[in-house]
């Protein structure tokens, strides 16, 4: 029989993109995982044998989860002196009480049967099914941006543009190049970006995104169809990854958490 650690290894990948989409860093949101792995090596007999592994290791980080303030990231954002830090620590420490939220990337991004999020959140199925409508409740009532999709392939960019405008956003423009991609970007400044990995020119969605961060701070989700390729939690890696194919509902879940975060960062 496998031992535990062979039977988790093969989930933390999507542990690290559930967490770092919680906390919209991969620094806090790695670390994170990392706490509740240490937390399960260090007392593995609680860990529960009646359940899929994938769900007793969800388990796990959501009790750390809830039991935390992530005081530590929070006081260091704070101390640097930086305004725009200190809004996202708040935010961070914010979306700790969230539990619709937290019941909405479960379901939407991570792909739980509410069963499944009843089990993990501790709540009846009827109080699960209710977090996760309040949470869409408050996606609909999100504040409204500018969005920039780079995606060369023309039906999944058409996807994302009906999704993004589905939303009530407006699309800025399509680019299928990284030099379109910083060219549209230039043009007009995107509040959100969305960008595949591999672009129509074998240019780089990840080269086209660091070039435009370079001038604007904006948001960006990353869309690919090998994110474990990007959650090895072994280099700096997106915060936020939608995985290929994906549900028009994940798309639009991860945007708002997204954008969740940046809204924390721009004065009222």
């Amino acid at each position: 029989m496998a031992s535990l650690g062979q039977q988790l290894a093969p989930h933390l990948s999507l542990l690290r993109r559930f967490s770092r989409a919680l906390t919209g860093d991969q620094q806090h949101g790695d670390a994170f995982v990392r706490q509740t792995l240490e937390s399960i090596v260090a007392a593995p007999g609680p860990f529960p044998e009646d359940v899929d592994p994938r769900l007793g290791l969800y388990r796990a980080f959501l009790r750390i989860w809830a039991s935390t303030s992530d005081a530590e990231g929070a006081a260091a954002d704070v101390a640097a002196g930086d305004s725009k830090g200190e809004a996202i620590a708040n935010a961070r420490l914010a979306m700790i009480d969230k539990v619709s939220r937290q019941a909405l990337l479960l379901a939407e991004v991570e792909g739980f049967a509410v069963a499944e999020i009843a089990y993990l959140l501790d709540r009846s199925h009827a109080e699960t099914e209710a977090l996760i409508e309040e949470a869409r409740a408050e996606i609909e009532a999100q504040l409204r941006t500018d969005v920039l999709i780079i995606e060369d392939e023309p039906i999944i960019a058409m996807d994302l543009e009906a999704i993004v405008r589905d939303l009530g956003h407006s699309v800025t423009g399509i680019a299928v190049t990284r030099d379109e991609a910083v060219a549209e970007a230039a043009i007009r400044a995107p509040g959100l970006v969305l960008a595949d990995i591999q672009l129509a020119d074998d240019s780089s969605g990840i080269d086209a995104v660091q070039d435009i961060l370079t001038e604007i701070d904006v948001p960006v989700i990353f869309i690919t169809a090998f994110p474990e390729r990007l959650l090895t939690g072994e280099r700096p890696e997106p915060a936020f990854l939608i995985t290929k194919p994906f549900q028009n509902a994940t798309v639009k879940t991860a945007i708002a958490q997204a954008l969740f975060f940046n809204r924390a960062t721009v004065p009222a």
